[in-house]
């Protein structure tokens, strides 16, 4: 459960620390004072989206962070992330949006996704805010509130599994599909570049090696020219260099220079390095000479073979040019044109096997679909009953509610098996991954009424009485540890609002008496039954609008915000204000809602 929240520089609020405790907590306040702020901030460290107008204008960041007692699945979910604290019963979440609107999540001190933070979040506090109503006026949602009383989610999940990969059979197969003179046409054009490539005999380096050699073509007669220079400097006469026929030979310099360097060590032996140093040289001065002579008859200008090279090296910039940008792209992309070519050549195996796999799944899914169909009837009439005993406890005695499933055909849709009680439309059923069933809640609201769509009877007031009791017997099955309302009571009087306060504080017991209630409210009857109550004022000081929360720990300041709550500071609200607490001290233990 939720421990304590730290808000600072959000919307309104300057700096707030709340500290919440098991049980009933009722947050009241004038309209406009905050009070809906402070659940938009615990929203957004659950993961809701955040955006810049949330920063206090004037600040550099918003900043929440909340404390909370951590589920044995929270915990289990912590451990497996390594995102465990340094006391294993206290999780810290903490939410930063900065003035640019970007935002950062942590968890226990450290940055995590978005997609983690909510994640880690989703089993700790579940807000039923003042949109709410809204969902329940969408038929698309029937289905949803069902499967979650119901417990059906791993079932559900199933089926949607089964639908994905439908999804994934039918994309393949209309590929396969498709125009046939679109399908010749990529024929013919992968066949085309295939061949090209493979033709064309590619070598890994060859456009490298290629390059190379038409520079030696290009520049035969000066490479010659510089080769004859250089040998003739070793071999003296041997070829005539412009200028260098008269210098000494570098081989009859080495060759004197290892005679007078032996007649030296002969003297002194000490200096036979030299001698040996002398004759090495000698021997390097043979090997490159030798290496001069090879490649000086390699050169050779050759016009035609310069041609070839520069027509080759174009075919292979050709290539690149249309297929990739290195003789390894060209090849990779012949490689993936000669996959796609085996693939259409398959096709005429492949489409009758997707179309069995296809019809396959088609029938897995109706008889998963079908069993799922049964699950979700039985819990129908279970819901239904819970419901109305819920609404005759909130002044709705003659109200009746329903659940009605249908299964609609589909020439399209899955297969499905006969099953008792459940007449089909037609062989086959339209499917979603939700399963194939259409759920719309039904209700009447007076006796003798028959059932009809709620969506299209039910008030306001009606409708959040509808909500709550929903939400009641939706919490009961679920055991969330935090449930937070934020004026769920809207539409309902006076009269009604002593039945709906005792409804949520008896949420706030739960099976274990540790379940801990949130609710932000406008009805003093219903912040009668708070165990703590907080009040919500909206301040101006030095020219700028703060929120400020004051937990209200007197009989006293309990009584006079009830007061208010009831139209003002006066005697007779200070009695009707007493006279609220004490009926609610002696109906508690007795805990009849």
């Amino acid at each position: 459960m939720l421990l304590e929240l730290t808000v600072r520089n959000f919307a309104i609020i300057d700096q707030l620390n709340l500290e919440f405790g098991p049980g009933f907590t009722i947050l009241t306040g004038e309209t406009g004072a905050g009070k809906s702020i402070i659940i938009d901030g615990i929203s957004l460290l659950l993961g809701s989206r955040a955006d810049s107008t949330m920063v206090r204008t004037g600040a550099k960041r918003a900043q929440i962070e909340g404390v909370f007692s951590p589920a044995g699945a929270v915990a289990a979910l912590l451990e497996e992330q390594q995102l465990q604290g340094d006391e294993p019963d206290r999780l810290v979440l903490a939410r930063e949006v900065r003035a640019n609107g970007r935002s950062v999540s942590r968890v226990n001190g450290r940055v995590v996704s978005l997609g983690q933070l909510r994640q880690i979040s989703a089993g700790l506090v579940d807000i039923h805010g003042q949109t709410e109503h809204l969902s329940l006026m969408r038929v698309r949602e029937h289905v949803n509130l069902l499967d979650r009383y119901a417990g059906l989610e791993e079932d559900r999940a199933a089926v949607g599994k089964l639908v994905r990969q439908l999804e994934e059979v039918r994309s393949e197969l209309k590929q396969l599909l498709r125009d046939e003179r679109e399908l010749a046409r990529r024929v013919d054009l992968l066949a085309f570049q295939t061949q090209e490539i493979r033709s064309a005999n590619l070598q890994l380096g060859e456009d490298q090696a290629l390059q190379e050699e038409r520079t030696r073509l290009a520049n035969a007669e000066q490479l010659a020219a510089l080769t004859d220079e250089a040998y003739s400097c070793f071999e003296g006469s041997a070829f005539e260099a412009g200028g260098a026929e008269n210098l000494p030979a570098v081989q009859d310099l080495l060759a004197a220079a290892v005679r007078v360097l032996a007649k030296l060590s002969a003297v002194d032996p000490s200096q036979d390095s030299l001698r040996q140093d002398a004759e090495q040289m000698s021997f390097q001065a043979d090997e490159l000479t030798g290496a001069l002579r090879d490649y000086r008859e390699r050169i050779e200008s050759s016009p035609g073979r310069l041609a070839a090279v520069e027509e080759r090296l174009e075919q292979i910039r050709s290539l690149q040019r249309k297929y990739g940008d290195s003789i390894e792209e060209v090849l990779a992309y012949a490689e993936r044109a000669a996959a796609e070519l085996d693939s259409i050549g398959r096709s005429e195996e492949r489409i009758p096997e997707l179309q069995a796999e296809e019809e396959r799944i088609l029938r897995a899914i109706g008889e998963a679909g079908a069993e799922l169909s049964t699950r979700r009837r039985a819990a129908a009439a279970s819901l239904g009953a819970a419901v109305e005993h819920e609404l005759g406890d909130l002044r709705m005695p003659a109200a009746r509610f329903g659940v009605e499933i249908q299964w609609r055909p589909d020439p399209e849709g899955a297969y499905v098996p006969a099953q008792d009680g459940i007449e089909a439309p037609a062989d086959r059923v339209r499917f979603s991954a939700s399963g194939l069933d259409w759920v719309e809640f039904l209700i009447s609201l007076n006796p003798g009424e028959p059932l009809k769509p709620m969506v299209k009877i039910a008030s306001g007031g009606e409708t959040s009485r509808l909500m709550l009791a929903i939400k009641t017997v939706l919490s009961r099955a679920d055991q969330t540890p935090t449930l937070i309302f934020d004026e769920i009571d809207q539409g309902i009087g006076g009269r009604a609002g002593h039945m709906v306060g005792g409804k949520l504080w008896s949420l706030s017991r739960g099976q274990t008496g540790q379940r801990q209630t949130i609710c932000i409210t406008h009805l003093p009857q219903l912040a009668s039954f708070g165990d703590a109550h907080f009040r919500v004022e909206k301040r101006v000081s030095g020219g700028r609008t703060t929120t400020s929360v004051q937990l209200l720990e007197t009989m006293d300041d309990r009584e006079g915000e009830l007061a208010q709550m009831l139209g003002g500071e006066t005697a007779a609200n200070r009695r009707s204000a007493r006279e609220l607490l004490a009926r609610v001290r002696r109906e508690k233990p007795a805990a009849p809602w």
